[in-house]
Order: structure tokens, then sequence, then C-alpha cells
């Protein structure tokens, strides 16, 4: 055994959405896997995001049996994104992994995330392999990533979620950003640092149904588009200009038209109903997206708090300082003598 002052501490920041049936599995599983690893002191930051089934109390009361539990209980619902912000910031480990419950996530692999997070990463993204979901799940998730490949300015790796592994510079990096809508995987990615992935072959959930609906799956790529890239925008720019070439075409057109073939000139109200339907459509498409850009603009300026907390956790969140090794940045990833 190390020398309990100097051993490096692992927080697993851990969301919970109505996963009663299922937590009890899942904490046992975790356990298992992090007891391979001894030399190294664990934190599990259970994050309760206003479940409406018993995990509250599943939760108290796995905290009561293991001391390394600690259980945040958000006020209401503030979803996925903001749960794992709520957890980060009050991990106090060396290094932070993020992974949900519902047993998807294998507990193995988050000792292959510290072993390359040992090995010299900053940040370590599992990134899926295989997964055992519906066709049109997959085609989905495909159709997703390809829309960030396209679109962000911020290069997000294909076929990954929120499991990853960061390191205390990492995740102090990460707590400085406060915006509200919060595109997570996007957000570490445009971090820097040394990023690596492990693949693995996830599986299917425990229990329960996925708390991300074919809409809220809408909502969140909709977030990460439009909070790494401005090319929305940038569309609007072109599909205005193609607009108005469009128009000189008419233009010129009707013009021709009238002059040189005044006897088959119609009335000419197709042509004004195209016109206004046409440019009507480009309108209130620009308007809606940049409506968009104005509707976060409006969320950032109210400076509300990002989550609340029906009472104060057990123990005070992380403060850096650099006084012993698990707050150490460098020194965190020495191992020490036994």
């Amino acid at each position: 055994m190390t020398n309990g002052a100097h051993t490096r501490v692992v927080s697993l920041v851990l969301p919970v959405y109505d996963e009663e049936e299922g937590l009890r599995a899942f904490h046992a599983e975790l356990t298992r896997a992090t007891a391979q690893r001894p030399d190294l002191a664990f934190e599990f930051v259970y994050v309760n995001d206003g479940s409406r089934d018993g995990s509250l109390d599943v939760l108290r009361s796995i905290e009561l049996a293991d001391p390394r539990v600690r259980v945040l209980d958000l006020s209401r619902n503030f979803g996925h994104q903001m749960a794992i912000t709520a957890g980060i910031d009050h991990a106090r480990g060396a290094a932070v992994v993020v992974m949900d419950t519902d047993l998807q996530d294998p507990p193995a692999v988050v000792l292959e995330l510290i072993e390359a997070w040992e090995k010299g990463a900053d940040v370590v993204y599992a990134q899926r392999r295989s997964r055992r979901d519906s066709p049109f799940k997959r085609f989905t998730a495909w159709l997703y990533y390809g829309l960030l490949q396209v679109f962000a300015d911020v290069e997000i790796p294909r076929n990954t979620g929120d499991f990853r592994l960061m390191d205390r510079r990492a995740v102090d990096a990460f707590r400085r950003h406060r915006e509200r809508n919060r595109f997570v995987r996007g957000l570490v990615a445009s971090l820097g640092f040394t990023q690596v992935g492990v693949p693995f072959d996830r599986d299917e959930r425990s229990t329960g149904t996925t708390g991300y609906p074919l809409t809220k799956m809408l909502r969140l790529a909709a977030d990460g588009i439009t909070s790494f890239s401005a090319a929305p925008l940038r569309w609007i720019t072109r599909l205005g200009l193609l607009s108005v070439c469009l128009a000189f075409l008419g233009i010129a057109y009707a013009v021709a038209q009238k002059v040189f073939w005044p006897e088959t000139t119609v009335e000419g109200w197709t042509w004004i109903v195209v016109a206004v339907l046409f440019m009507g459509g480009v309108q209130m498409l620009s308007l809606g997206v940049i409506g968009g850009y104005v509707g976060r603009i409006y969320s950032e300026v109210q400076n509300r708090p990002l989550y609340v907390l029906k009472e104060p956790p057990a123990g005070p969140p992380y403060r850096p300082s650099g006084n012993t090794v698990e707050e150490g940045v460098g020194a965190a990833r020495n191992v020490s003598s036994t």
C-alpha cells in the first residue's frame, strides 16, 4: 500500500436520472473494477439530476455503506450536461472520470483510461468501437457526428460521448467555461492539451430507458453546432447571395420577355407568387437561425446559476493549491513508492 498522504485520488462523476433499478448493480461493478488499483484512492460523485423514481434513496443508502461516495442532489432536473458540470465542480481528484450509470459504459474501461493518463495524456476519451443499439439509433448517431464534423470549428472525435478522463489541469480549465448552453464533449475538445482515445465496445442498457430520446439528441446536436461554429450564419449569407443571383436572372428573363416577345407575356402572377414564397422562406429561415443565436445571448446575459443543490454536499469542493500530490498537476502522475 502507498502512504495515505500521497495516494493519488481519482474522482468519478456519475450523473443519475431515473436509474433506481440498476444503481446497486452498477456500483457493485464499479467497485470490483476499481479494486484492481489498490494504489489509487477513488471518489465516487453521484449527481442526482432530479430523478422522479427512488434513485435518491438508493444513492443515500450507497453513500452510507461506502465512505468514498458523495451524493449531489440537484433541486430539479437540469439536464445531463449540467449534472456533469455539477459533478466536475465538486470532484476533488487529480483526475476526473465522467461516465453514465446504465452500464453501457463498462466500468472496467475506467482502468484503461487511467493507464493512458498515467502515460502522459491530459484527456482520455472512450471511443466506441461497436454499439448494441437499434439501426435507427446507429444511423442517427452516424448523422449526428457527421454534422459535427462538417459544421463544428473544433474537431470533436467521432463515436465519443461524455465518457472520458480529464487531468486536473484540464478540469480546472474546463471549470472556467460557464456558458449555459453546454456541450461538454465539445468544450473538452476545445481545451487542447494532449488528448488520446481508448476504443471500447459499448454494451446495452442494463435497465430502464434512454435519457436521450430523439428530441434531446436534436437539441444536443444544435448545441454542439451553434456553440462551436458560426457556420449557420455563413450559410445564411451564401443562401442570400444565391437568392440575389436567382432574382437577377428572373428580372433579366422578365425584361427580355417584355421587350422581345410582348405578345406572349402573361399577367405575371406566377412569378410574383414564386418570388414572394421563395424570398419569404429565405427570410424566415434566416430569422430563425439568427434568433437562435440571439436567444443564446439572452440566456448568457441573465447570468443565472447553472444548477442548484438542495443542500450542501459533504466536504468542501476541490480548491487547487499544488501542495499535495493529489492536488498537484505534474506530480499527479508520479507513482508513489510502496
